[in-house]
């Protein structure tokens, strides 16, 4: 009898149940939505990861923010970019108490269109250029005079950078970083430290402790102290430059050991720590979108160069470019040619290892 009852219930309300098809496609379309999100999330975070291994520490990035644009992981994913990309990364020694007002280390770090492996170009900081408003001057100057006095801003003192770097290059820079000493610490130790193999003997003048020639594993502490060393080195900043260039090589490495590109959870812990401030290249493309090149790179391991230079002029330690080498240096990164010009003066490539 209650069977009999319930089902005359069921037959009396069915009529006035929805149909269930649009219903069911709502709920695919929603699931399709969540799983592309989650995608896109994983892609942007490995890109983010690499990213910061290669930038230490990225503090600022320039110029529109992405980060708390939630809609940008729901929008359609965009084709990713094909061309050479060139991101510029500044390095300042500069602290909460102490702001950063000098790029200590100017890199430039070249994609190729064929997504080879990557190439960090050291331009030395006292590199004699045109800095727009200010006559000339060396280029560290320059993150100086866009950040102001006071309380810097760093990005404008990225801004005026890479508007000189732009110049000097004569590249498009597609996206740019502030690297902080204190968030290259955490990032150290975050993958539990870094190898570093060095050509010589350095001791710090800061802390005196002493980094033999050879290979060593350095902490977060250790690898500011390493990278902050320019005075009594035999090349000044030249050999500072060598030295970042080793440590962002060991420090790709060790990402790559640890299976961090792999692991969405040591991603978004990377990512946290690289900071909340993404921004795009000018053009309109999402950050995200743009460095979705960089897990297709055939190597991450990268090929340290520098632009040549002649020797240091008066008592400031000035340089200039090379008026032999310098020219086709630059002519070869400007038409991503890099591999060829490396494999032609192999007496001008750094080790990184």
């Amino acid at each position: 009898m209650i069977e009999d009852d319930l089902r005359a219930a069921f037959a009396r309300h069915e009529a006035l149940a929805p149909p269930a098809g649009p219903l069911r496609s709502a709920i695919d379309r929603l699931a399709a939505a969540r799983r592309r999100r989650r995608l896109r999330i994983q892609a942007g975070g490995a890109a983010l990861a690499l990213l910061g291994v290669l930038g230490i520490g990225v503090a600022q990035l320039t110029p529109d923010r992405v980060a708390d644009d939630a809609t940008l992981l729901a929008e359609p994913v965009e084709p990713a970019p094909t061309d050479a990309l060139n991101i510029l990364l500044l390095g300042a020694d500069g602290s909460a108490k102490e702001p950063a007002r000098m790029a200590d280390s100017v890199l430039l770090l070249h994609v190729p269109a064929d997504r080879s492996r990557p190439y960090l170009i050291s331009l030395p900081r006292d590199l004699t250029v045109p800095i727009p408003g200010h006559g000339t001057d060396k280029l560290t100057a320059a993150f100086g005079y866009g950040a102001g006095a006071g309380r810097p801003d760093l990005k404008r003192g990225y801004e005026l950078t890479r508007r000189v770097v732009t110049d000097l290059t004569g590249v498009r820079v597609d996206a740019g970083a502030v690297l902080t000493y204190p968030v290259l610490r955490r990032l150290t130790d975050e993958v539990h430290g870094v190898e570093v193999c060095l050509p010589g003997e350095v001791r710090s003048i800061h802390t005196e402790r002493v980094f033999p020639t050879g290979c060593q594993r350095l902490d977060g502490a250790a690898s500011v102290d390493l990278l902050r060393q320019r005075r009594g080195l035999p090349e000044g900043g030249l050999d500072r430059d060598r030295h970042a260039q080793l440590f962002a090589a060991g420090l790709i490495r060790r990402a790559g050991e640890q299976g961090v590109l792999t692991s969405p959870g040591r991603l978004f812990a990377l990512a946290d720590i690289v900071g909340a401030d993404l921004m795009t290249g000018g053009d309109g493309t999402s950050l995200v979108d743009l460095l979705r090149v960089l897990p297709a790179l055939k190597s991450v391991d990268p090929v340290g160069l520098s632009l040549p230079v002649g020797p240091p002029e008066g008592v400031g330690w000035r340089l200039s470019p090379d008026p032999e080498q310098a020219p086709a240096f630059l002519a070869a990164l400007r038409e991503d040619r890099l591999a060829q010009w490396a494999a032609r003066h192999p007496d001008q490539v750094n080790r990184t290892r």
